[in-house]
């Protein structure tokens, strides 16, 4: 009796060492930031606005940002990876958000102002999930507010283009009216008026970031009126912009249809064989580095480090913002390059506040 008493007890005492194992590795695979060992893999997603995966613009630096990410900790793309869901319309920003949160992704990423309502929202219902939000702010404690300092970039894009045009006509087309595309517009115009005081900024709105017809033909009207410069923050709607200026460069080589790009390097749109040679009609970029951001975030989260209902704002000096490389093929490429080296001196320095509105604009010198 004795000899079966122990062998009951001793396999009882085995039976519990056995379970607290287990129980010690369910654990560890919840854990969450990290993609290695017996630990539950780190998952991030995002949903695009309606602009798209391959806007050639703010959604696709964002898709860049995650697919970066992904490969630099041996992700895969997929549930339990890296993934994205594209919206078709605004009616899609919800459910995309729900689909991402129901695949039990670890962080999920709302691209664009326009998505924060559902964000905000969504968060209010999935308060145990960790969500992001691109250009704008919500005041939930499991929502990272992601900014970033357009006036600071487009102020260097307003000094290309102050310096490179010869007709002192310079034009901005914004998508749609927001505080965002308003720091591009006041930051630009600050630019020009900063390298070039005698050139004038045209800005019209095409009051949408999807429509590429839209931006051509807003286009075609400024270079009409002799506006050799444009730059757009308008997402897609911009992509009519470059169409018109490689149309235009094609048939009349000798004469100017600069524009400039917005949010990540568009130089490819530029591309245009104008009398018998290549050439490029895009000057340079305002980049809005949201890749940079994506990653630094998610790094963030990985590691234990969420920024839940916390606002973080790249400029200049963070590397959220910047000018894509001057192009050869305009003749003032040495007196901007220089010119944007010191002004961006002064920016990361804080001895230039450039305006980040209308209101702002109107106080703004450099004397």
């Amino acid at each position: 009796m004795k000899k079966r008493k122990i062998g009951v007890a001793l396999s009882l005492v085995l039976a519990a060492g056995t379970l607290l194992g287990a129980c010690g590795k369910a654990t560890d695979n919840t854990k969450k930031g990290t993609t290695g060992g017996d630990k539950k893999a780190f998952s991030v997603g995002m949903v695009t606005d309606v602009g798209g995966i391959d806007d050639k613009s703010f959604n696709q630096s964002a898709w860049k940002g995650l697919q970066e990410f992904g490969k630099d900790n041996n992700m895969k793309k997929g549930t339990g990876g890296y993934d994205y869901l594209q919206s078709q319309s605004d009616a899609d920003y919800a459910t995309n958000l729900n689909t991402l949160t129901h695949q039990n992704f670890d962080l999920i990423y709302g691209i664009g102002f326009m998505m924060s309502k559902d964000v905000d929202k969504i968060a209010k219902q999935q308060p145990k999930n960790h969500y992001a939000i691109v250009d704008d702010v919500v005041n939930e404690p499991n929502v990272a507010s992601i900014m970033f300092k357009e006036n600071e970039s487009s102020f260097l894009a307003g000094v290309a283009a102050g310096l490179t045009t010869k007709s002192n006509k310079i034009g901005f087309i914004g998508g749609m009216e927001s505080a965002v595309i308003e720091r591009f517009e006041s930051g630009f115009t600050a630019g020009v008026k900063a390298a070039n005081p005698n050139a004038n900024v045209d800005v019209q709105y095409a009051a949408s970031f999807t429509d590429a017809a839209k931006g051509q033909a807003i286009a075609s009207r400024m270079y009409s009126t002799g506006e050799d410069v444009i730059f757009a923050a308008a997402g897609a709607t911009g992509n009519g912009l470059f169409k018109e200026a490689r149309d235009r460069k094609a048939k009349n080589p000798d004469q100017n249809f600069w524009a400039i790009g917005v949010d990540s390097d568009q130089s490819a749109e530029g591309v245009v064989t104008a009398g018998g040679k290549q050439t490029n009609v895009v000057i340079t970029s305002s980049m809005k580095r949201v890749d940079n951001a994506v990653k630094d975030l998610s790094t963030k989260a990985m590691n234990g480090n969420f920024p839940g209902g916390k606002t973080t704002t790249y400029g200049l000096a963070e590397d959220g913002v910047g000018i894509a490389p001057i192009n050869n093929d305009d003749p003032a490429k040495a007196a901007i390059d220089k010119a944007v080296s010191d002004w961006s001196a002064k920016i990361k320095s804080g001895s230039l506040k450039v305006p980040a509105t209308r209101a702002e604009l109107k106080t703004f010198s450099v004397k």
